[in-house]
């Protein structure tokens, strides 16, 4: 299921758009809303456990460990 989620900081993904290619830094600005599947996780870091997740654009696009603080949802 797609959710439109929208970013609430400037951060720098690295965006996978295929398996063949190399990954791509893009910048998304503040505000930007996308289309994507969301999957949720949580990781181990220095300061204790962190939720981020994969996300899976409607544009066959993916990029991985996105911070939950980093975005919220708008549906």
């Amino acid at each position: 299921m797609y959710h439109t989620i929208e970013f609430a900081v400037e951060t720098v993904i690295d965006l996978a758009i295929s398996r063949r290619d190399r990954l791509e830094l893009v910048l998304i600005k503040r505000g930007t809303r996308l289309k994507a599947q969301v999957k949720p996780y949580v990781v181990e870091t220095e300061d204790g456990p962190v939720e981020v997740a994969d996300l899976f654009f409607d544009d066959g696009t993916s990029t991985i460990q996105v911070r939950f603080d980093h975005f919220a949802f708008v549906d």
